[in-house]
């Protein structure tokens, strides 16, 4: 497995568990925090804190895969909103999933403007051609 296929596991392992824990945390945990209260206004609080803690997880492993695909700013903002809006993380994590594998594949440009090796043989042809 190569280092950019190990980045994209773990980000999409925390991404998961990131939004998992969020929606159960909004649609569960609040609704019974102030509807039922008593040991739930105890808990609910704790378990932020958890989401809070994977949360910083969940940032780490986005900025490494971030870093190693060459994401623009705007993408890992996206990446860094995921965490904390419920749906967005799932959304974030199959187009990240998407772009990184065709990364992978080799038919996508790691960056924006870089040109693929198709495009790099087009373009000597091109530059030889003018030459000749």
């Amino acid at each position: 497995m190569s280092d950019l296929a190990g980045a994209l596991l773990r980000y999409r392992v925390m991404a998961f568990v990131v939004g998992v824990v969020l929606l159960v945390l909004v649609f569960i945990g609040l609704p019974l925090q102030y509807a039922v209260g008593g040991v739930w206004q105890k808990v609910v609080p704790d378990a932020f804190t958890v989401h809070g803690l994977l949360y910083i997880v969940y940032l780490v492993t986005a900025v490494d895969l971030a870093r190693r695909c060459r994401f623009t700013l705007l993408q890992l903002a996206a990446m860094v909103c995921a965490g904390f809006l419920p749906f967005l993380a799932f959304f974030v994590e199959h187009r990240v999933n998407l772009r990184v594998t065709a990364v992978l594949a080799g038919e996508e440009p790691a960056r924006p403007g870089d040109p693929t090796q198709a495009d790099r043989s087009d373009t000597e042809q091109r530059e030889t051609g003018r030459r000749a």
